[in-house]
């Protein structure tokens, strides 16, 4: 039986929260009965006052001073149990304040105000922090023991205890407000970060899919325009071509937005032959490649720098030859598998944006940026650049490519296995030196 997530959202919401502040009345007669049990202890002083042992001005003296210290003592708790609370000075005023009132109507009045001393001790343990509650509730404490002693008491011993107990039981609640105010500011940073990688996913596959499918529907337009003079059969094939690719464009974007696109490198393979032939690129491709004991991840990044170099040669390489391989090399790190997509291109768009077919690295455009992002979550590493610049390892193809020019895409996965050859060959990089 699934648990519906709205039932824990309806119960929270039934729930005081604690740290802040109401959000509606209920909330707020909430947190005002909660606070206002522990005015319990203010009926000694409401007693002594009904009770007429003082005079007119002693009484009114008094209610007064009682108002004034209840106000006080409610403004200075309920404040400093939200998230937004009084800055320090105040604090330390309103307690001192607290302080010197409860003093004053206990040596003034008798006894029955020293419970006054508790609510000065609750203060300090919940506004303080914690290494100035550890001093303050026992000064208070002392403070109340002295006015006892002054006005004859002789039950200042369990007083001064309850309130040294008490006072050192509300730091505790004190540290769980805090605690959970950060526990909640924490939980909405995880949010807004999963949220920020969210998009950015969103962000690279998108790019990715537009990138190669929209590069491949524009280059068929194009075909299909010069041939619909001379050959309108033709033409009609090319618009089919672009009927069907901009039909599966819709349906990546559809699964890259439900977070179920995980492209595959053999579909991939047989799509880049599909886009270099239509360029008029002569492709040399891998057959099916082998891939025991590759993780998924890993197969995935590769599949999806495989589309953005083909993208990036069809778009702006110029190239008459592209040859992709894909070599499982032992490293000192392990077992990795490299994929490799080099051409013979001059290139001849500027920015970042084109850098990976111009071969004029000026900077990291967002399909490179996002392809060394994923390749790095899965431990792995790319390198791009002019051929015999920032290729490396490519072999025959990246010592005969350097001859004649062009660019190199290197991506690297970890993988297990023997080494062994998945495909290419040297002799494909001598066709790429040639085709140059």
């Amino acid at each position: 039986m699934t648990e519906d997530p709205r039932r824990g959202e309806d119960e929270a919401d039934r729930l005081v929260r604690m740290g802040q502040s109401p959000r509606n009345g209920r909330e707020f007669l909430r947190k005002a009965l909660w606070i206002g049990i522990w005015l319990v202890f203010l009926n000694s002083p409401c007693a002594d006052l009904l009770s007429g042992d003082h005079s007119t001005a002693g009484t009114v003296g008094g209610w007064l001073g009682l108002a004034v210290f209840v106000g006080l003592y409610l403004a200075l708790v309920s404040r400093n149990m939200g998230v937004k609370q009084f800055p320090p000075w105040l604090v330390n005023g309103l307690i001192a304040a607290l302080g010197v009132l409860a003093a004053i109507l206990g040596l003034t009045l008798g006894t029955d105000w020293l419970g006054l001393f508790v609510y000065v001790s609750v203060s300090c343990g919940l506004a303080l922090p914690l290494r100035a509650a550890y001093w303050a509730i026992p000064a208070t404490t002392a403070l109340m023991a002295a006015v006892g002693a002054w006005v004859d008491v002789d039950e200042v011993s369990g007083l001064a205890l309850l309130t040294l107990l008490i006072g050192f039981a509300m730091t505790s609640v004190s540290q769980l407000v805090r605690t959970t105010v950060e526990l909640r500011r924490a939980r909405a940073t995880v949010a807004r970060l999963a949220a920020n990688e969210e998009r950015l996913r969103l962000a690279r596959d998108l790019h990715d899919l537009l990138g190669h499918s929209l590069s491949l529907i524009t280059l068929k337009s194009e075909l299909a325009g010069r041939m619909l003079p001379a050959h309108p059969d033709k033409a009609a094939q090319q618009v089919a071509d672009i009927e069907s690719v901009s039909r599966q464009a819709l349906v990546d974007v559809r699964q890259a937005v439900s977070g179920y696109r995980r492209p595959r490198l053999a579909e991939e393979l047989a799509g880049a032959q599909v886009a270099l032939t239509a360029a008029g690129v002569t492709a040399d491709l891998p057959a099916e490649p082998a891939l025991d004991g590759v993780p998924e991840e890993s197969e995935s990044a590769l599949a999806w720098a495989l589309r953005e170099a083909v993208t990036n040669v069809v778009r702006h390489s110029g190239a008459r030859r592209c040859v992709v391989s894909l070599v499982r090399r032992q490293t000192l790190d392990g077992p990795v598998l490299e994929l490799s997509v080099e051409d013979d291109g001059t290139g001849g768009v500027p920015g970042a944006a084109g850098a990976a077919a111009a071969g004029v690295v000026r900077g990291p455009g967002n399909g490179l940026t996002g392809l060394a992002e994923r390749l790095q979550k899965v431990g792995g590493s790319l390198d791009a650049g002019r051929v015999g610049r920032t290729a490396r390892g490519a072999g025959a193809a990246a010592s005969a490519g350097s001859a004649g020019g062009g660019y190199r895409l290197a991506a690297r996965v970890p993988a297990g296995g023997p080494e062994e050859t998945a495909g290419g060959t040297g002799a494909a990089g001598d066709a790429v030196g040639s085709g140059a």
